[in-house]
């Protein structure tokens, strides 16, 4: 891990806090795929994610989401070179999605949901700056972190929402903070990563990965293109439809109503129109 960069709380109380803010703010979905998906999504993001992500994931006939923080663009930080406006352009117009992360990855659970919708709006005037001519529909709360009033918000702005926590999104599910498995650091996350893949392929779900760059080495901060192309693999060979986060959540999920009890009371309604990136919104 990098010294000074900033991750959020993650003692016992933080993770009691946490559980607490996933339970409450719910927009309830039932996600149940007649066959398994796959998404492949990039945070932040790295310049090697688009010279080196989209390679592997077109080799294999795929697209896959990037989930852009204007403020990193055209600088550096822990994760490497940071994307720039031909990088946004250049990945859209071959069919890649790109996705809101906030402007400053802002740490949605801390910040104020005045401050989180001002961030989100930044990220798309400066993502339209850039040149992004196409709606945003797809979020990742950077960290994976969110208060109930941000997820209620967003949820209102985005088809679906993205989380960090490492599973299957089956059955009924959080439209507003799906799960995702990270496939940065290592074989031990590429092998949880495949595992997620057959098993949604016995029983079908949907299953998000995430990385940041994609590097010849791997690091905390990056998967290989190798490691990238296993997941493909896998899921080519078990007989997953791999799609973006945005074509995912139109396939996988149906609104639900929802249930009674101390949750209702801050559940918002399904999701309208997504905003267009000229007037409205948004790294882990």
């Amino acid at each position: 891990m990098s010294e000074g960069v900033y991750q959020p709380a993650r003692g016992v109380g933080a993770k009691i806090a946490r559980r607490g803010r996933y339970a409450l703010g719910r927009s309830h979905a039932l996600c149940r795929p007649a066959r398994g998906v796959l998404t492949i999504c990039f945070d932040d993001f790295p310049k090697s994610a688009a010279a080196n992500g989209a390679p592997a994931l077109e080799a294999f006939g795929a697209r896959g989401t990037y989930f852009a923080s204007g403020g990193f663009a055209g600088g550096q930080d822990h994760t490497g070179l940071m994307f720039d406006a031909g990088d946004v352009i250049g990945l859209s117009r071959r069919g890649h999605e790109i996705g809101c992360h906030t402007f400053s990855h802002l740490d949605c659970a801390q910040a104020s949901v005045e401050d989180v919708i001002a961030d989100v709006e930044r990220n798309a005037r400066a993502l339209q700056a850039m040149g992004l001519d196409r709606n945003l529909e797809s979020f990742a709360f950077p960290y994976g972190e969110a208060s109930p009033a941000a997820k209620r918000a967003l949820a209102q702005k985005f088809t679906a929402i993205r989380g960090v926590r490492a599973d299957l999104n089956r059955g009924s599910c959080d439209r507003g903070l799906l799960k995702s498995a990270c496939i940065d650091g290592g074989e031990a996350q590429i092998d949880r990563a495949t595992g997620l893949i057959a098993a949604a392929a016995r029983n079908p779900a949907w299953v998000v990965l995430f990385a940041h760059g994609v590097e010849h080495s791997e690091g905390d901060w990056a998967c290989t293109p190798d490691q990238l192309s296993t997941c493909l693999r896998a899921a080519r060979a078990v007989g997953l439809n791999v799609l973006t986060f945005g074509e995912a959540a139109k396939v996988c999920l149906t609104p639900q109503a929802a249930r009674r009890g101390l949750a209702s009371w801050f559940t918002t309604s399904p999701a309208g129109k997504p905003p267009r990136a000229s007037t409205s919104s948004a790294r882990t």
